[in-house]
């Protein structure tokens, strides 16, 4: 399988960033464009996810009332491979918990094979001891 033809993505690194910016603006049928069907996604000290599952959570979060997003903060390409240094931004209802993210990606005939994140739980509560605060503060 490669990259499907209408999207003009060249390398890996734009490849993680399309498949971000897709969820971000809730386009949950172009973010799985991006990934191959027997996609791994594991989260730190959560279950791995596989194949048709992940698109089903993804599909799954396209509610009105949750969001997310992600600032890069660094992105490394080396082939097939991609590192990321973000914050990521939960979005529950008015409620939004920002928190930082190292995630490598592996990318086979321009689709994620792999989505791996790194996170600190410690990190998630102190997002959402801030976001809120910021809730308090409207």
């Amino acid at each position: 399988m490669t990259a499907p033809s209408h999207l003009v993505i060249t390398d890996s690194a734009s490849i993680v960033r399309a498949f971000f910016a897709a969820l971000e603006d809730r386009s949950v049928k172009q973010a799985l464009e991006l990934t191959d069907d027997r996609i791994v996604w594991r989260n730190t000290s959560l279950p791995t996810v596989r194949g048709k599952l992940v698109g089903r959570l993804l599909r799954g979060m396209d509610k009105d009332w949750l969001g997310i997003r992600a600032d890069f903060r660094h992105i490394a390409a080396d082939g097939d491979v991609v590192l990321t240094e973000r914050t990521d931004y939960l979005r529950i209802g008015p409620l939004e918990i920002d928190f930082w993210v190292c995630g490598t990606f592996e990318l086979k005939n321009g689709r994620i094979v792999l989505w791996h994140d790194y996170f600190s739980w410690g990190n998630v509560l102190g997002g959402t001891v801030r976001g809120l605060f910021r809730m308090r503060q409207r």
